[in-house]
């Protein structure tokens, strides 16, 4: 390596190192230190308020049933696209992805159209007593559709580079579905499944946008942390802001070092 090639790794590494710090370290920081600024006793007061703790069971509820739905829908569909062929498969790879391109708050403006006052399931949902819009129901369906794509997405190309021949020939063999995922196809992809349930349950516990929009913001009812710390900043409670904020940095940080294990895993190629 000569010199110029020396000056321009190290300057891309400065670069990239200052950005990240510049963008992510700083503000991450930032939100820590100014949610302490008043004391603990200020910090503990705002982060076992009574609606905090609501919005975190929320939270948390919304973020479980999310995880296991979309986990189960991202293995369906992922072994359904690599391997069988059937008419429709590129339609329904493009439908997996349209979350990628949607912005969170037409989503949540799509569940209003369909299940809100204005929407044409709203008479059958409210002769059945039923409401979706305003309601748990909603948040959950909101967060469903904002990150249904994270599984499927890193089983997919997963999958797409492995062979089916084991698969193939266990079928050929009488065995049930069942027994050649738990045998032949899980522990291929036990890493990229556990990588993609991690990157959405990231996403489910930070949504915003299409929660916001479906949620009504009722406060102890409908409202999850981040709607939480919206709702704290705009009636100027900034200490508490940032100390309920501190919390989903840390649950964010604790996700990131999952990450990075992972990750670490995947290349290593250990077992579970």
């Amino acid at each position: 390596m000569d010199a110029e090639q020396k000056f321009v790794k190290k300057a891309l590494i400065f670069a990239g190192m200052a950005f990240i710090v510049v963008m992510l370290v700083v503000p991450l920081v930032t939100v820590l230190v100014y949610s302490l600024r008043e004391g603990y006793a200020v910090f503990s007061e705002a982060i076992t308020d009574n609606y905090a703790i609501k919005a975190l069971n929320l939270t948390l509820f919304v973020t479980v049933i999310t995880v296991v739905v979309n986990t189960f829908f991202g293995v369906a569909a992922s072994w359904a696209i690599t391997k069988f062929r059937f008419r429709g498969k590129q339609f329904l790879t493009t439908l997996i992805d349209i979350p990628f391109s949607i912005s969170p708050v037409i989503a949540g403006l799509v569940f209003i159209l369909v299940f809100g006052r204005i929407g044409w399931a709203y008479p059958l949902l409210e002769a059945h007593g039923v409401k979706i819009v305003f309601a748990v129901p909603g948040i959950v369906l909101a967060t469903l559709f904002v990150t249904f794509p994270f599984v499927s997405r890193e089983l997919i190309p997963l999958m797409q580079s492995q062979s089916s021949d084991e698969e193939e020939a266990a079928a050929l063999m009488g065995a049930k579905w069942l027994h050649i995922f738990r045998k032949i196809t899980f522990p291929h992809i036990k890493w990229g499944l556990l990588y993609g349930v991690i990157l959405c349950t990231a996403r489910a516990m930070g949504e915003f946008g299409a929660v916001s929009v479906v949620s009504g913001h009722l406060r102890g009812k409908t409202n999850t942390l981040p709607l939480h710390v919206e709702i704290l900043f705009n009636e100027f409670h900034l200490t508490a802001a940032f100390a309920v904020s501190s919390l989903l940095v840390v649950i964010a940080v604790i996700i990131l070092i999952l990450r990075n294990i992972v990750e670490y895993k995947v290349k290593k190629g250990d077992s579970l």
